[in-house]
Formats: structure tokens, sequence, C-alpha cells
């Protein structure tokens, strides 16, 4: 039950938007109030009543005290106003009850009205005052005492607390499964795109393997055979310029693949080397410490390699922080004559690589040997629970990188 602004002392959703239900409640109290009010005038008219013309008049103050009030943007928005009109139509209907036994029965949506317009407990208090009057009003006009003098304002405020405590939990429920669904729709939302670009980063990285592992080897095999069968021609042979030709439009391509390659390198690698995106990697890293070194001396690498070991530390410092409860971790690169190796160790609580192995462990470890073991490398997990865990993935150079 609300009134025709739903006020409230501080704003609420239900005083925000209103919904088609709380509209109707709205209107069926208003004309409760309306008719009862006209009861009451009605009656003291028809039964000619000694005081009826002072009954009429209190009775259109009190009508005009809750129109007024009906259409004060004020009382929506403020509870000091609430309480001053709600005091004002009191005072008002304690004269009627003064006047004419048939004010009692303005109680009910008396009730209704303070419970919605002012905080629970000056709202339970005003009811208990509402119901004080009203059975004050009956025993004053009755002259004798019964238990039905003080059964109906105090059932009648007994249900309008429950009605109106009741709606209020309905309605808060509601709002919860409104803004969950919300929050599942705009998280929906945003895994849509995170996947879209999961999506394209790994469309990016497959035509950078492809092309690195099919065109660009192709080229230089078919450079080096040149070069070869250069070499073994006389320099007078006819076929000698064509070769050489040949040779360096391979080489053009060769180039221009490689420059492709790198055009489709992840974001985390376009403003610098490997070594620059781990350690930005392992600056940004929540949770534990995360050391990044560097070992031996560093060389440009091929994007197919750059890509497959960044996206092995992102992965493996992922689990640190979401699995291992780890105070520490380092990442080292580590750059020799043959190979390039990626170690990533903390001090956590350790697993159980068997487990992990036969799929119970969850820790995504088949998606990095997976990416090892496509570039020709190698991929060890060691890990004993209680003792930490180290991810150690070691590629062989190619011999043009």
């Amino acid at each position: 039950m609300s009134s025709a602004h739903s006020p409230s002392p501080a704003p609420s959703p239900a005083a925000r938007a209103l919904t088609p239900v709380t509209r109707v409640l709205r209107l069926c109290l208003h004309a409760l109030f309306a008719g009862l009010l006209a009861l009451a005038a009605g009656r003291a008219v028809a039964d000619s009543a000694p005081r009826a013309g002072w009954i009429v008049a209190v009775s259109a103050l009190l009508a005009a005290v809750y129109a007024a009030g009906v259409r004060a943007p004020a009382v929506g928005r403020s509870a000091r106003a609430a309480g001053v009109w709600l005091a004002g139509m009191g005072a008002v209907w304690a004269a009627l009850l003064v006047l004419s036994p048939d004010g009692l029965w303005l109680a009910f949506p008396l009730y209704f009205l303070e419970l919605h317009l002012l905080r629970l407990r000056w709202a339970l208090a005003a009811v208990a005052v509402s119901a004080c009057a009203a059975i004050g009003g009956f025993l004053g006009h009755s002259g004798t005492v019964t238990p039905g003098a003080f059964l109906g304002p105090l059932l009648g405020g007994a249900v309008a607390v429950a009605t109106v405590l009741g709606y209020q939990a309905l309605y808060r429920e509601s709002e919860r499964r409104r803004e969950l669904i919300e929050e599942l729709m705009a998280t929906r939302a945003e895994l849509a795109v995170a996947e879209r670009g999961a999506g394209i980063l790994a469309e990016r990285e497959r035509l950078a393997r492809e092309i690195h592992d099919t065109l660009a080897q192709g080229l230089s095999s078919i450079q080096l055979l040149l070069r070869a069968a250069e070499r073994a021609l006389p320099e007078d042979a006819p076929a000698a310029e064509h070769i050489a030709r040949a040779r360096e439009a391979a080489q053009e391509n060769l180039a221009e693949a490689r420059r492709f390659v790198r055009a489709l390198t992840p974001p985390d690698l376009e403003h610098g080397s490997l070594a620059a995106a781990l350690e930005r990697l392992c600056s940004g890293a929540p949770g534990p410490r995360v050391r990044f070194s560097v070992s031996g001396a560093p060389r440009e690498l091929p994007t197919p390699y750059e890509v497959a070991l960044l996206r092995i530390a992102q992965s493996a410092l992922a689990n640190v922080v979401r699995h291992a409860r780890a105070d520490r971790a380092e990442i080292t690169l580590s750059f020799m004559d043959t190979s390039v190796a990626l170690d990533v160790v903390d001090d956590g609580r350790g697993f159980d690589p068997a487990r992990a192995a036969s799929g119970e462990g969850g820790f995504g470890l088949p998606a990095m040997r997976a990416r090892a073991e496509s570039l020709g490398g190698l991929f060890t997990v060691e890990s004993d629970p209680g003792q930490g865990t180290a991810v150690a993935v070691t590629l062989p150079l190619p011999l043009e990188a």
C-alpha cells in the first residue's frame, strides 16, 4: 500500500518505479479512505446526528489534508514532510473521532500510510498510537468496555503490519532476483566479448604459426636449395641467372611472410620483446610476489615461439594465483645455444602431477603441454603436496629464426 507518490523516508526502488500492482494498491487505498470518510459524513447527515454539521466539516477538512499530502511531492521525498503530514491528518482524525464513532474505521487506511511513509520503528509506534486512539474513541462513544473494542483496532493494526512487511519482503526478493538477472545478463555479454576476443587471438596465433611452419619454412628451404644449386653450377651456365632470380624472389617472399607473421603478433608482444612482456606479466600479477629474470644472451625468437612461451607463462602464473596459495613465485627465461627455456617456480601447496595428468587436477597442464609439443619442445612439471611446483618448458631453436 502507498500514497499517490509512493513516499518513503529514503527513495526506494518502489518509489522510483511504480509497477501496475502498486498503482492498483494506491488507487484502492485512496478509494478506501474516501469511502470511509464519506460513510462517516453520510451517516451523520442521514441519522441527523446532533453535531452533523461539525462532522461534515471535519470530514471535508480531513479529505482536504489527505488530498494535499497525496499531491505534495515533498511528502514522497522527505521523511520530515511525511511526518508532518501524518501528524496533521492524525490531529484532524482525532477531532473526527471525538465527534463521530464512525471515524474509527479510518484507522485501517491510516495504518497503511504510517507503515509506508515512516521508518519501521516510528511506523510501529504510530500504528500503536492510532490503535489506542481508535480504542479510546470507541469507548468514549459506546460507554461500555467490550473485548471487541480492543480486538478490532489491534487486529486491524496487526493485519496492516503483516501485510506491509510481507509485501516489502516480497519486493526485496523480487529486486534481488532482478539485480541477479541483470548481473547475469551483463556477465553473459562480457563473456561473449571475452570469447570473441579470445577467438580472434587464437586465430591470429594459428595463422602466424601456420605461416611460419609452412610458408616461411618452405620458402627458407627453397632459398637454401637454390643457393646450393647456384654454387654447384658453373659461373657461365645459362641457368645460373634464372636460379639467382628465383633465389632472390624466394628471399623477398620469405621476408614478406615473416613481416606478415609479425603483424599477427598478440597485443602482449606488440610493444616489446618476450622478456618485456613477461616482466609486465610478473609486475601486474595479483597475489604472491613474482620475480622475473633472464638468463643468457637474449635473442630474437620466431613469433610462434614467443606466443607459446608467453601463453604458457600466463597459464602457469594463473594457476599459481588461483590454486597454489603461494607467497613467492619466479619466472625465468633462459637463452641457450640451441634452445630456449621457461621456468615457473612457486612455493605454494603443490599437488600430485599424476592426478592432474589423469584429468583430476584441472590446472590447464594439458594445454600448456600441447603448446610446447607443437613446436617440438619438452614440457615437464615437478610438484609434491606441500612442496611447491616447478613448471619447465624447453623449445629447440630453429636453424632460421
